[in-house]
């Protein structure tokens, strides 16, 4: 008896924890019956039905999420004509809310595993395996359990019983083998379930929150750790609702800090306390970075999402967390919620922005079946797509033309600010508007006006974009766009193709410069000491030394040396070197 678990991902970077934790929980005597299987949605349905097709499975089970749905139901239409004796599973969120309705409409379904599945899927694989046992010995199959005897399905017949919660720590470990992990996100779990009741979030249903035990999450830690694993991503829902996990936790990363592994933490900031704060700031550069679900900061939008903030309080704690130049810190904003408008949604994005987020994710309104907000739709006015991921097309405060402008100010934000290559022409060119959010708004604009959206500017040339972007509304200062985008620029990386707005190296004083620099630099090594091996010629390629007119680097000093200039460039210049192989984690 062959069980295909399949997932269908997002990217090839991404893996499916849940196909891994059934099949770890099924255990020894049943994991000789389970095969695994792979995919991602940039996949060719016919590819991925031909080589599910080659593995002949008796049964199969699908992990179904918003991502993946179409392409399932895709499947489901097709290969119960190419192996119509294959039983064919689902579990997974998207379809644990509304069983009976897909079980109708798909009548060559034989059943969906409602909520948590590791439990249930070992019940039902003890149903095949012992049955086929019993038939092919000839034993009366009356004594093994069938599927309507097995808590928490959803069968052609009905709802089986529920199925308790299960005890998180009884849950094996699923990375034992990091093989078909290599090159992946590793997934990792320490608690289930949330505190908070957002009408958004299907998190908000199972309100109780369980553990993993600390001594086993502090054993598996020490594994990644040991691996030197890349990047760990917790999945808890509210990792810091428990102060007291979250500190066990967050000492023993600091603690055994490999100086490799990275840390992803979803976490509700405005409830930070003073010793957490204390202690992120005290770990390296790079091993954690945390993602801040703000959403709005608009009263009224919070108060009818169910979700408690202080706006106050979470400003002040990102603020002190940022100080720590150490920790990467993520928000999150989302539009289409209720009684946020497209000026209120302007000033949650200001304020958020104002909080100067490694990254600001401009988010839409997902209306998830199961929860709060989809049951109030229709009372808050919220239209959304008829197919995953049920995004919102316009609400009673938002019309169908502001979600689509928004979309475009979502691109420049992406583009421009979250790529992080734009970090000190940004803060300059916002002078030139009223708020950060008009500037983004102007910005889409102009990409709109020139073709941009239909046509994007490969990334090289974007820099030019901007500064013609930059000219259009703050003509005063061209000189000085070109010195910082040409700065932002080689932060980013030692480019063999300069833009036409770089100063001209060619310049003979500047070629001199440059050969005494590097022939001192070979003789002293006194600023690129870690490259001993290397000569003149080869330290002058490998590093980069660009002269400025205009302090580039130091943003008060220059905006206050920059009525002044205005767009003459100063006699005067400065030489800076970049050496790419001393980054910033």
């Amino acid at each position: 008896m062959k069980f295909l678990l399949t997932a269908i991902n997002a990217k090839y970077i991404h893996s499916n924890p849940a196909i891994y934790s059934l099949r770890a929980y099924a255990g020894k005597e049943l994991e000789s019956h389970i095969e695994l299987a792979e995919y991602t949605i940039n996949q060719q349905m016919q590819d991925i039905m031909a080589d599910i097709y080659s593995r002949r499975p008796d049964a199969i089970g699908f992990s179904c999420y918003i991502w993946n749905w179409n392409m399932v139901q895709e499947l489901l239409l097709e290969i119960p004509k190419v192996l119509p004796d294959t039983d064919i599973w689902l579990g997974g969120p998207e379809v644990t809310y509304d069983a009976e309705r897909i079980l109708e409409h798909y009548p060559k379904l034989t059943g969906i595993m409602v909520g948590e599945g590791e439990v249930t899927f070992k019940e039902l694989m003890e149903y095949y395996v012992f049955r086929q046992t019993q038939d092919e010995n000839g034993s009366d199959a009356g004594k093994t359990k069938c599927p309507e005897q097995v808590a928490g399905l959803c069968l052609h017949t009905g709802y089986t019983k529920a199925r308790p919660l299960t005890n998180l720590t009884d849950l094996p470990f699923l990375y034992e083998d990091l093989e078909p992990f290599a090159n992946k996100i590793i997934y990792y779990e320490s608690s289930r379930g949330c505190p908070y009741r957002c009408s958004y979030c299907l998190s908000s249903i199972d309100k109780k929150v369980r553990l993993r035990d600390i001594d086993v999450v502090k054993k598996e830690l020490q594994f990644f750790l040991d691996h030197k694993v890349k990047q760990v991503k917790f999945v808890d829902r509210t990792f810091n609702c428990d102060h007291k996990h979250a500190m066990e936790i967050w000492k023993y990363i600091y603690k055994h800090d490999n100086g490799v592994t990275n840390f992803h933490f979803e976490i509700s900031a405005d409830i930070l306390r003073e010793e957490e704060i204390a202690l992120l700031r005290k770990f390296r550069p790079g091993l954690a970075q945390l993602e801040i679900g703000v959403q709005s900061t608009n009263e009224q939008t919070i108060k009818a999402i169910n979700r408690s903030m202080n706006v106050e309080r979470l400003e002040r704690i990102v603020a002190s967390v940022r100080e720590g130049n150490n920790i990467h810190q993520h928000l999150d904003l989302i539009a289409g919620l209720p009684y946020e408008d497209y000026e209120s949604f302007g000033r949650s994005f200001n304020r958020v922005y104002a909080m100067k987020p490694d990254q600001l994710q401009l988010g839409f309104l997902k209306v998830l079946k199961g929860s709060e907000m989809a049951e109030r739709a229709e009372e808050f006015g919220i239209c959304f797509g008829e197919k995953p991921p049920y995004e919102v097309l316009y609400t009673k405060w938002l019309a169908y033309s502001d979600v689509l402008r928004l979309k475009r100010v979502e691109e420049m934000v992406e583009l421009y600010y979250n790529s992080n290559q734009y970090t000190h022409t940004l803060p300059f060119l916002e002078r030139a508007f009223a708020t950060p959010f008009e500037m983004f708004e102007q910005m889409a604009d102009y990409f709109e006006e020139k073709g941009y959206f239909m046509n994007s500017p490969a990334r090289a040339y974007r820099y030019q974009v901007l500064l013609d972007f930059a000219q259009k509304y703050d003509t005063d200062n061209t000189s000085i766009y070109q010195e910082l985008l040409t700065y932002d620029l080689y932060l980013r990386e030692n480019v063999k193709s300069r833009p036409e707005f770089c100063t001209d190296l060619t310049d003979v004083s500047y070629k001199d410069a440059m050969r005494n620099f590097y022939r001192a630099e070979e003789e002293n090594r006194q600023y690129l000491p870690e490259y001993g091996q290397y000569d003149w010629k080869q330290l002058s390629k490998m590093t980069h030394l660009e002269p400025f007119h205009y302090p580039v680097w130091d943003l008060q000093k220059l905006l206050q040396e920059q009525g002044k200039m205005q767009s003459n460039k100063p006699d005067g210049r400065e030489y800076i070197l970049f050496d790419y192989q001393n980054r910033n984690p």
